[in-house]
């Protein structure tokens, strides 16, 4: 495997946050549901994947920059000789083939009898979490949805649950579908971050929904109807007669769903706008309308 720092396209001395941002620009820009088929962009998002798993964790990051780990997160044999050339290696010249061991072979080179559970558990340890990243729609986002997704190491695809009022930097985590353990240790966790994509109209307030709509003048005089962008699709809203630019009525219901079942509102909040093109009678009315007197 490449070296991660490469992969990713980053310093060594970059920061978390410089690792984390190089990851998500990879990852959105190679992800398999956006390259079906498309066998390179699943490679570089695998390298990508891989990459980020490594620099993003603190310990082994460090073990990988003193050389102890490969990109691929095995051992490797310590720089300068020490305990693996002096006890680990046969013949001089003759590369050590394994990093890991079986701790019923050891126990018979110490004269047999086996390794008590405690032994054992001191040589088991947990695999590492892995990172991933989902992208969704708003909609999604907020209603709540199930995607499958095909994570790297896994045999079939996963479905992940997606709650309600969901936002962009939620971790998703998903219990022992991380790196395998060590010597029998629990495998690790598969977290996947979510990343929202903005709604052209909608913007979120918390459990409530918040929406600019332009209505015609004649609508906004005399009162009508309005079309108005919803989580579910595009609904009619009524405007009260005489309205004015800012006017906010509420769709009850309509925004976002909590975890209790209830949901939040939508906000809408109406701008006057001439139609385009103008209505004809409507400018010739106001060419010759005056303003009684004394009016405003």
């Amino acid at each position: 495997m490449r070296d991660p720092y490469e992969v990713l396209g980053v310093a060594k001395k970059a920061t978390a946050d410089q690792i984390r941002a190089a990851y998500r620009k990879l990852a959105k820009a190679n992800h398999p549901d956006l390259h079906p088929g498309d066998k390179a962009a699943e490679a570089r998002f695998k390298d990508a994947s891989a990459a980020n798993n490594l620099l993003s964790d603190p310990d082994k990051r460090a073990r990988y920059d003193r050389g102890e780990i490969d990109a691929a997160g095995n051992e490797q044999a310590p720089r300068g000789g020490g305990f693996y050339r002096d006890f680990g290696d046969g013949a001089q010249g003759t590369k050590y083939t394994s990093s890991t061991f079986d701790f019923d072979d050891l126990s018979e080179l110490f004269g047999g009898g086996g390794f008590s559970a405690r032994t054992r558990a001191a040589y088991q340890r947990r695999g590492s979490d892995v990172q991933y990243l989902l992208d969704l729609d708003f909609a999604e986002a907020a209603l709540g949805t199930t995607k499958r997704m095909n994570l790297p190491g896994q045999s079939s695809p996963l479905d992940v649950r997606v709650p309600p009022g969901t936002t962009s930097g939620t971790v998703l985590r998903l219990k022992g579908k991380g790196e395998p353990g060590v010597n029998g240790g629990p495998p690790g966790d598969a977290l996947i971050e979510i990343s929202v994509r903005p709604h052209p109209s909608l913007r979120q307030d918390g459990k409530d929904l918040r929406v600019d709509v332009d209505v015609g003048l004649r609508t906004a005089v005399l009162g009508g109807e309005v079309e108005v962008p919803t989580l579910e699709g595009a609904v009619k809203l009524k405007v009260p007669p005489r309205s004015n630019t800012g006017t906010v009525l509420r769709l009850k219901g309509k925004g976002v769903p909590q975890r209790d079942g209830k949901r939040g509102d939508e906000y809408v909040t109406l701008r006057v706008a001439i139609e385009d093109p103008a209505d004809p009678a409507l400018a010739k009315f106001l060419e010759t309308w005056r303003a009684p007197a004394g009016a405003a």
